[in-house]
């Protein structure tokens, strides 16, 4: 199909956003599951950012308050016809910052504000702002 030749690198950067979610999904459940007395759905509110299963939680939970929108997003710019390159260079911009904000909180166990991790959630969002009016101009 020619969307799929034309976006193919859109394509695979969408692809590894969502694995890099799965992953998260993963990493979070697991090693809640493995605390004792872990409870299903629930977090221990004791818990802060010297704990790794905070880290993953919160991580989890970050990504799953900013990939719908870079999903929605990435799926417009796709349909209206959008830059290929420019919607794939985007995408992949966003997937690299998530992939290194989720390094970043796992190794990192700090309260400062902002964080280093904060630099990469910053170019994510940045990047889905941009492909947003990205998508928008190919409307017009």
């Amino acid at each position: 199909m020619e969307i799929f030749d034309s976006y193919t690198m859109a394509l695979w950067g969408i692809l590894v956003t969502i694995a890099t979610l799965m992953a998260q999904a993963l990493i979070a459940g697991s090693t809640k599951a493995r605390r004792p007395g872990a409870v299903p759905g629930k977090i221990d509110d004791s818990l802060s950012h010297e704990s790794f299963v905070f880290r993953a939680h919160r991580t989890f939970m970050n990504s799953l308050e900013n990939v719908p929108a870079l999903l929605g997003v990435a799926f417009l710019a796709i349909l209206a016809g959008a830059d290929p390159y420019w919607t794939g260079i985007l995408i992949w911009v966003f997937a690299i910052a998530r992939l290194t904000h989720m390094a970043l909180y796992y190794g990192i166990a700090t309260e400062k504000n902002p964080s280093p991790r904060t630099w990469f959630y910053l170019i994510a969002l940045i990047a889905n702002v941009a492909l947003l009016v990205l998508a928008a101009m190919a409307l017009l």
